[in-house]
Order: C-alpha cells, then structure tokens, then sequence
C-alpha cells in the first residue's frame, strides 16, 4: 500500500521530537517506499509515536514563533534569567506579587489569534529552588483555516527542587479551525507542578459549534523519563464523539487540571469545597460534569461543561486548596485574570 507524500514520524518516547515545526531538527523523515509503516515499526514507536501522513509541505508558512525561557533561584529570589524570542511570542516583565520568592510572569501573543500555518513553540525550564507561576492575558483564540495546520508546542522542564504553575486562560477554536496542540511537562526528581488546561471548541456565546475542522490535543506529564499522565484527543468538526454519551455530550468544553506529588485528604476536601458552593451544587442544571482523583501520584481534576468561565472558577477553587497543601504558599491570582 503506497500513499503520497513523507510519512512524519514524531518519536515522543527517545524525546526526538516534541512538536513537528520547520526548525526542529529531531525529526525522522521516512520515504513511503522504504516500505516502513507503522505495523512495521519497532515496538516502541508503535506504542509511543504519532504517524503523519502529508501531501506536501508541512505546515503552510505562516507566523513562526518561539520562546525560551528560564528560571534560576537566586539567593532569596527566583529570577528569569533567560528570555529569548523568534517571532510574535513574547512576556511581560516578571511580576512579584507575593514576594521575590515566587516569579509571575505572562506570556504574550501580540497578533491576538492564530491561523493555519501558524506555529508557536514554548520552552521553558525552570532550575532547582525556582518557584514560577506562567499564565496568559487572554484566552488563545484559533480562527478558521482555510486547509493548513496551525501547531502550538509547550515543552516546560522542572528540575529537582523546583516548581512549577502553568495556569493559561483557555483556548477558544473557532468552526473550521485545524490546529495540533501538545503541552509536555517533564519533571526530574521531586519537582512539583500544578497546572491546568482548558479547550474550547466553537464559540458558545455566539452560538457557534464547532461544525468543521479538527483539533489534535495532547497534554502529557513525566518524571524522570517515565509517563505519569497521558492524554490524547481528536476532535473533528461534526464527528460523533462531539455529542455522543460516551464523548463530549454535546459540551463545548473541557479541561483538566493535572497536581504532583498530591497528599492524603485533599480529593476529599476538593469534592466538599465544590459541593458546599451553592453555584455548583446544583450541576445537573446545567449538565455540567466535574470530576476530582488521585492516580499514580497525580491528582487529577476535570470539567465537561458549557462555559470555560465556569472551568475556570472550578479550578481556581480547587487550586486554591492544593497551592497551600502542596506548595506551602496561599493563593496568589494573577491580576491578569480580573481583565
């Protein structure tokens, strides 16, 4: 069986390749007539890779961006020490709300919407006894492609020691979107993280569904070169899973909230804090689903549901019991979520 075009192979296991953009130079290009696929492949690309069939030039050109940051503990004080970028991706200057201990800063997209061809990379690393807190200004919005893949790629490294916040406002995809999306967090030693990542599909406050195009979602977690989390999703505009009882339910959002190492008591104590909220306790109004467990040294929390407003309100409920449980330190929102 022959098809046109390179087969793309993106190795997530051996850590080749995180993101398929033009500059990265990890990637294994496969001609179809070597008479390799993915039945052929050894065993560990058949359990960890993603097989990319094209046509032609991949991706269309459009903006690219790339952002690398990196965080050092300085003395008292956690610095960003590194700050380089290509493209429209860009930060704020570092924000210290709550002390020098603690380095807020936002990630900025100045053009204020992505398109097919688009391709925006984040890396960030931050160092042993570096305490970060990332977020956004504004909700990602994806507009519809005419045909050609947008990508957005984060690779966020936690070193020994250190902790990490990735708490981005949501991403909106707009009817007609065609977008690949992968957050890779891998942490080393006993790095902490808390973060969440909330989706989008359609634009429910103009009554829009998401009717065409397709979203490629994968948030991944690891330690120490082992997966402690996984989660892949495909979504095509129109498809069954959309509305079916076992899929989406007809919710145009869904979002997940990942915390590591978790302590003894708080799924319980999240479950509580959501059902003694009188705007949540009545959820089957508004066939909202939200869901809190620990598996695998991972507390997991999740939300279906018809605003990303409401996900977000849930999950900075739930945060505000982890951040002081696991990381010794109230709640600090970022002025960014008031605007």
């Amino acid at each position: 069986m022959h098809y046109p075009g390179k087969c793309l192979l993106l190795d997530a296991y051996y850590h080749r390749t995180i993101s398929f953009f033009p500059y990265e130079h990890r990637l294994d290009f496969l001609p179809i007539d070597s008479g390799l696929f993915p039945d052929e492949l050894p065993l560990q690309h058949r359990l960890w890779s993603t097989i990319i069939l094209t046509a032609g030039p991949f991706p269309a050109a459009g903006w690219l961006a790339h952002l690398t940051l990196g965080f050092q503990h300085d003395g008292s004080r956690t610095i960003l020490g590194q700050c380089t970028h290509q493209g429209p991706l860009q930060v704020q200057r570092p924000f210290y709300p709550e002390g020098p201990e603690v380095c807020h800063v936002a990630i900025l997209h100045p053009p204020g919407g992505v398109v097919g061809g688009d391709e925006l990379r984040l890396d960030a690393r931050i160092e042993t006894g570096a305490h970060a807190l990332l977020t956004t200004p504004a909700a990602g919005k994806f507009y519809r492609s005419a045909g050609s893949l947008a990508g957005q790629a984060q690779h966020l490294t936690v070193a020994t020691g250190a902790t990490l916040e990735w708490l981005p406002q949501e991403n909106i995809l707009y009817s007609g979107t065609q977008i690949h999306t992968l957050t890779r967090i891998e942490l080393q030693g006993d790095a902490r993280f808390l973060g969440w990542e909330i989706l989008c599909l359609g634009r429910p406050a103009a009554g829009e569904t998401f009717q065409t195009g397709e979203c490629r979602q994968q948030l991944e977690l690891w330690r120490n070169g082992e997966p402690l989390y996984l989660e892949h999703a495909c979504y095509t505009g129109g498809d069954l899973i959309l509305d079916a009882p076992w899929g989406l339910q007809g919710q145009p959002v869904s979002a997940t909230l990942v915390c590591t190492p978790p302590m003894e008591g708080l799924v319980d104590a999240i479950r509580t804090a959501i059902l003694d909220k009188k705007e949540w306790s009545d959820q089957q109004g508004k066939k909202e689903l939200a869901a809190v467990t620990s598996l695998d040294g991972v507390l997991i929390c999740r939300y279906l549901g018809p605003s990303a407003i409401r996900a977000r309100q849930l999950f900075t409920l739930a945060w505000g019991l982890l951040r002081p449980a696991i990381l010794n330190r109230l709640p600090c929102p970022s002025r960014f979520w008031n605007t």
